[in-house]
């Protein structure tokens, strides 16, 4: 396993679509392993191929147990609710912003030897399907909030509401 450099949002490769995955061999177990141990790094809640500067469709998003989910060609099959809240991005450093997502996502996914699953998440784990998987088609949450706040700008609002 290695650590791999996170992109930055103004790296192009960031906003490109990702290709599906058709091989899956110990080169994509050593993706889905090093993704792992960035995001463990990174202190993160999911991170996405992309982030990595690999256009294929791999993320991993930690649930409400803090296991590590590995979704190879994810898609989102349903969508429940709406929930509305601050998020941020790895490769979106220091910022966040006010973004709307469902309540609860459904995830059909491959695992990294192809057999195909679903997953279910509801709050921060259905927020971080949508955004990671938002990644593999070359967006950024971004694109979905007004204003961007800095981590100051945050930490003083979350100070203001105690």
């Amino acid at each position: 396993m290695a650590l791999r450099t996170i992109l930055t949002d103004k790296d192009p490769v960031l906003h490109k679509p990702c290709r599906p995955v058709t091989t899956f061999d110990g080169r994509l177990h050593d993706l889905i392993d090093d993704l792992k141990e960035t995001l463990a790094h990174a202190n993160g809640a999911g991170l996405a191929a992309p982030q990595v500067g690999i256009l294929r469709r791999v993320v991993i998003v930690v649930d409400d147990q803090e296991n590590m989910l590995e979704l190879v060609n994810p898609e989102i099959v349903s969508e429940e609710g709406e929930q509305e809240g601050f998020e941020g991005c790895l490769s979106v450093p220091g910022r966040w912003g006010i973004v709307k997502r469902p309540m609860k996502a459904r995830v059909r996914a491959q695992d990294r030897n192809g057999a195909f699953f679903e997953v279910d998440g509801e709050g921060i784990v259905a927020r971080c399907f949508c955004h990671e998987l938002e990644h593999l088609d070359g967006h950024l949450f971004t694109e979905h909030t007004d204003r961007l706040y800095t981590t100051e700008e945050l930490d003083q609002m979350m100070e203001d509401e105690e």
